[in-house]
């Protein structure tokens, strides 16, 4: 079944729905927000923006929602217009004998599941009637005893009774296509399940409400009002009339570009919540880099050894402290070498220094202070806009000058200094409280709107572009006809975030990283 909608061009508020088996530009349409009761598909796009065109399952879908395996519980849930007198087939109620279907909506009920006359188990089944459901379509959640066999027992007989299994992720697809929630909400969704900590739960939950749609929406008003103006004005091009205040467009794209460019600065942030705030530890080697590793994760993951040049690639491993999760990079130690093996991870070194948020510089407290700087001054200039924390090692056989001396030099440079013994485990909290300050995340605020997919990253930059092309055409004085396609463009890839401008392509690769059940 092919749904279109279509969105009035001056406010983008909702005109009507098209309902149909196939698009046949002469269909007629039932529409009450115009005076005329019946238009057809022909006359609909002078007055409207033709917005979405997407085939909807009718089908009733079913798949076990709660994680695999054995547990307490176990929730099946259907969604589909049959999903009540489906789940009747197979339920029965040992007090009131009375139907799913008779039964009132946002109820629950207890219950037993029979395959024939054979007992599966004994259920409390939650009903949800459209539209007031997850889905937006009639909904049965089951919730059963935890053992595999009983779970998929139930599946095997909803789908018998003619449900079929769900895809990954259909339920939220669904909800998407019924208007429960755009696109990047249910990108959000995905986002919520898989948070492993307090920064990435808020951050989706943000999102999840509406808050970087609100945001973009927004944007996807003001610049529409001045997209229709600017088209107006190609309707009248030879009576020479101007309807769209160029000095008012000017500051607007101006808002917009300061807007976007924020957002996708935002990403950086955003990328590290989600999938752990990256750390490179550096240092020459035999400091105690590998060792430091260790006592990070509470665990032997990396080889300890007095040979020099032990660590030649980057080990790489996640640690949640304090409610962030940071991603340590153990590199090859730096020193001067034939190897050509160990050079290929100095190398790798480096580069993991760009693409680190904090950088622990390892130095041995029992070298010299001239030694100790030397290699301060080469790690600082390949570093920019990191955090740098220098961590002195082996401080159980450090001289106190050398401790001294140190401090004040970078106490100097504004730089953390800390002393420890990666060893010993000694001082390790001052480190980890330097790395949550470095972090920085206690500033971060529930309704700060934060980028943290790629997908919505890709389509700012694009956008920006075009708003970039926008700001220079009013400046150079181009004509309307540019300016309108710039704008639109700014529009579509606005849009496509939200899913207000998207294809069965970028639905399913979007939907498919879902796992089945949500």
């Amino acid at each position: 079944m092919v749904v279109l909608k279509f969105y009035h061009k001056l406010n983008n508020s909702f005109f009507c729905s098209y309902i149909c088996d196939s698009v046949n530009p002469f269909a007629e349409i039932v529409c009450p927000k115009i005076k005329y009761k019946v238009v057809t598909l022909r006359i609909i796009p002078y007055l409207c923006i033709f917005k979405t065109v997407v085939m909807i399952d009718q089908s009733t879908i079913c798949a076990i929602s709660t994680a695999p395996g054995t547990g307490g519980i176990a929730v099946i849930r259907l969604s589909g217009r049959d999903s009540f007198p489906l789940a009747d087939k197979i339920y029965q109620s040992p007090a009131s004998g009375k139907t799913l279907l008779a039964q009132a909506a946002n109820t629950l009920h207890f219950g037993a599941v029979y395959n024939g006359t054979t007992l599966v188990d004994e259920v409390v089944v939650s009903l949800f009637r459209a539209p007031h459901s997850f889905t937006g379509e009639d909904v049965v959640e089951i919730s059963c005893h935890g053992s595999t066999y009983i779970q998929q027992q139930i599946l095997q007989l909803l789908i018998s009774k003619g449900a079929r299994m769900a895809l990954p992720g259909e339920f939220t697809q669904r909800a998407f296509l019924n208007g429960k929630m755009d696109l990047s909400q249910a990108e959000a969704v995905a986002d919520l399940i898989a948070s492993g900590n307090a920064a990435s739960h808020r951050l989706a939950m943000n999102q999840m409400r509406g808050g970087f749609s609100q945001e973009i929406n927004q944007l996807r008003a003001q610049l529409l009002h001045f997209t229709t103006l600017v088209e107006l004005e190609l309707d009248f091009s030879e009576e020479d009339v101007e309807f769209a205040d160029r000095s008012a467009l000017v500051s607007l794209a101006l808002r917009v570009e300061a807007l976007l460019a924020r957002l996708i600065s935002s990403f950086r942030l955003g990328n590290a919540i989600k999938n752990g705030i990256p750390v490179a530890i550096v240092g020459e080697t035999n400091v105690g880099k590998s060792t430091l590793l260790n006592a990070l994760l509470n665990e032997e993951k990396a080889i300890v050894s007095d040979i020099h040049g032990t660590t030649r690639d980057i080990i790489e491993d996640v640690v949640n402290i304090d409610g962030v999760v940071f991603r340590f990079f153990d590199t090859a130690g730096i020193r001067e070498t034939t190897d050509v093996i160990e050079n290929m991870g100095i190398e790798r070194s480096y580069r993991k220094l760009e693409r680190a948020d904090i950088v622990l510089l390892v130095v041995d407290m029992a070298y010299s202070v001239a030694q100790i700087k030397k290699r301060f001054e080469e790690i600082e200039k390949k570093i920019e806009g990191q955090k740098l924390i220098v961590v002195g090692n082996k401080s159980d056989i450090g001289k106190s000058e050398t401790v001294a001396q140190c401090h004040s030099y970078f106490a100097g440079k504004e730089i953390d200094f800390i002393l420890i013994s990666a060893k010993s485990k000694h001082n390790m909290e001052e480190l980890l409280a330097s790395m949550a300050k470095a972090a920085d995340l206690s500033k971060l605020n529930q309704n700060d709107v934060i980028v943290t997919n790629l997908r919505h990253y890709e389509a700012l930059h694009s956008a920006h572009r075009a708003v970039v092309r926008v700001i220079d055409g009013l400046h150079t004085g181009i004509t309307g006809d540019f300016l309108a396609q710039d704008i639109r463009e700014c529009l579509h890839y606005l849009g496509s975030i939200t899913g207000q401008i998207s294809t069965d392509e970028v639905l399913g690769n979007i939907f498919r990283n879902f796992c089945i059940g949500k």
